[in-house]
């Protein structure tokens, strides 16, 4: 399958997915070097993955989009604004227009149906779109079935886990690479399992 990784980060979600063609998009150069290390023979693009979606969208079988999630994260408002005086911001609504353009977009020139994700975390309000599933911290909104996606994973204790614990629990050693700052690259990851639980509902 011809597939697009949109926000790929260091590639969690992807991490387990195997002989497969996968372009990923992310912004931050770092990362992305990062990501070119642990999947070499992706295809990687720098730039504006939200405007990349809009205009190559057709061209793939499957999309994967985890857009920033520390605007809708409810720990960043229910702890770090309620109690730490972090100032509030506007919820970054490209979360939204993703899932509606998928919803309304998913088929190629030729008719082909495109399957899509979109991955966020819980948010601190009621989400505005109904998720297709809740696993563990993470809403994911999707246009197949995802009811039985196995929900009992390791537990990754977002808030207490040290880069080791999060290097072991996601399978990446960050040991000579690049990164402002490797503990929220690897709390940004999504579990390789739940990736490949997904994507085999795909295949």
């Amino acid at each position: 399958m011809k597939i697009l990784n949109l926000y790929a980060g260091i590639g969690g979600n992807r991490k387990l997915w195997e002989d497969q063609e996968v372009t990923a998009v992310e912004y931050d150069y770092d990362i992305l070097n990062a990501y070119r290390k642990f999947f070499p023979n992706d295809s990687i693009i720098c730039g504006d993955a939200h405007q990349y979606l809009l205009e190559h969208y057709q061209e793939f079988d499957f999309i994967w989009s985890s857009p920033p999630c520390q605007s809708h994260s409810s720990f960043r408002h229910n702890i770090c604004v309620r109690f730490h005086g972090t100032e509030p911001v506007y919820p970054d609504m490209k979360l939204y227009q993703e899932i509606l353009f998928l919803q309304h977009n998913d088929k190629k020139k030729n008719g082909d149906k495109i399957k899509w994700v979109v991955e966020n975390v819980k948010p601190y309000y009621e989400p505005l779109i109904k998720p297709t599933a809740v696993i563990q911290r993470h809403y994911f909104w999707s246009n197949f079935d995802l009811s039985d996606i196995t929900t009992e994973f390791q537990k990754d204790k977002i808030r207490s886990s040290q880069i080791p614990d999060l290097q072991k629990i996601h399978g990446f050693d960050l040991t000579g690479i690049k990164l402002k700052n490797k503990r929220q690259v690897l709390r940004n990851c999504v579990l390789p399992e739940i990736g490949l639980q997904i994507f085999n509902r795909v295949t």
